[in-house]
């Protein structure tokens, strides 16, 4: 019985042994399996950490590290990195010191002024105060106590210097940091006419289309319209690019850039939080009227810009383009004294607005010489929009 047994005993032993012999071949699969899915997991999110750092157009690191290095002596905890431009009270009473700011859903409007545009920017200012938004005033002809009989002029921040443009303002004023719990920033010039604008719907829709940067559409009957994408489509809710056969530059759905799309133009630029660390970083300091900025805010995106990029057709503003700033286009300066205006030029006179424009044109080709270069010297930067189709349709893929 026991021999008998033990035979049983070994056949059954034997058995289980053969059945592990067999198991052998599909572990080592399921191992080699494994081993390939965890290889390319892990190859993908390298793959994601390089694309982000090629949509990164400056070393944050290195500054992030220089930054705390200074900041040593001080606790964690205490530090305070970033502002905003939210008027405070000077007192509160006891029972309001312990609530908490609610800082949602934030807007700013900031706007450069003259006191000839008042009624048109009372009229703008009134309907973004409606919807909540903060507003900052960047007084270039020194006046503001000419804005004080208005009702909201106490509720605005009202920043002034002489003869300064929109985007002098905004580099030294609007810094990332100071405007970071802002969801949009609304960059508007002081000469458009908002009789058909909303900015609650404005603000549904960019954000229901994913729009990083965008504008309102132009009426088609504004005063100036320098580029055709920012005209108004009746019949559409936005639109990112423009179909064009006529003239010199030919759009079509196989334009992949400015101006046919991922564009809007300087008047009235709308950023979102991210889109505008990008911008703000791309103002040249120097360079105080913005031009050629246009053609490169898509690279601020934060993505594809022919998807990132779009003009709002449902609530538009007219462009009246009444140029104040520096004078009417007759005003003229004689000598060196700017207090002694004529409106009869002579052969000493300077017209401002045309001096504006030469200095302009100037800048533009300056910015264009300075972004070649930087392109050429950063052996990192990679453009993303230069014949890489299947990297954006990565990154967008990545977004969703």
């Amino acid at each position: 019985m026991e021999v008998l047994t033990r035979k049983k005993s070994g056949l059954s032993d034997g058995g289980k042994s053969s059945f592990k012999i067999k198991q052998l071949p599909f572990m080592a699969i399921l191992c080699t399996v494994m081993l390939f899915i965890v290889y390319r997991t892990t190859k993908y999110q390298y793959h994601e950490v390089e694309i982000d750092r090629k949509w990164s157009l400056w070393g944050e690191t290195k500054g992030y590290s220089a930054a705390s290095e200074r900041l040593k002596g001080l606790p964690q905890g205490i530090i305070q990195a970033t502002s905003d431009l939210e008027l405070r009270p000077l007192w509160s009473r006891s029972s309001s010191r312990s609530k908490v700011s609610d800082y949602s859903n934030r807007n700013l409007l900031a706007i450069p002024v003259g006191i000839k545009q008042k009624q048109n920017v009372n009229v703008m200012v009134r309907m973004f105060l409606r919807a909540n938004f903060s507003i900052v005033l960047f007084h270039y002809d020194g006046n503001v106590n000419g804005w004080w009989d208005l009702e909201w002029s106490s509720k605005a921040i009202h920043l002034v210097a002489h003869n300064q443009t929109k985007w002098w303002f905004a580099k030294r004023f609007l810094h990332p940091d100071i405007v970071s719990i802002y969801d949009y920033i609304f960059l508007w010039d002081e000469d458009l006419g908002v009789e058909h604008f909303s900015p609650s719907r404005y603000l549904q829709i960019i954000k229901e289309e994913g729009l990083e940067i965008s504008q309102p559409a132009l009426d088609p009957n504004s005063t100036e319209i320098h580029h055709r994408i920012t005209v108004r489509a009746r019949n559409k809710k936005f639109h990112r690019r423009l179909y064009e056969r006529r003239g010199s530059t030919k759009c079509s759905e196989a334009s992949e850039g400015p101006p046919c799309t991922g564009f809007v133009e300087g008047m009235a630029p709308v950023f979102s939080r991210s889109a505008w660390y990008c911008a703000w970083h791309l103002i040249q300091n120097d360079l105080v009227h913005g031009w050629g900025m246009d053609m490169k805010l898509g690279y601020c995106a934060q993505g594809d810009r022919t998807k990132n990029v779009g003009i709002v057709d449902a609530v538009y503003v007219v462009h009246k383009g009444i140029q104040t700033l520096g004078g009417d286009g007759h005003d003229t300066i004689k000598g060196s004294d700017s207090r002694k205006a004529t409106k009869k030029p002579s052969s000493s006179s300077i017209d401002l607005r045309s001096e504006i424009r030469r200095q302009s044109t100037w800048e533009l080709e300056i910015f264009k010489k300075r972004w070649n270069q930087a392109v050429s010297e950063d052996r990192d930067w990679v453009d993303p929009f230069k014949g890489n189709k299947n990297f954006l349709r990565r990154r967008s893929r990545h977004n969703r």
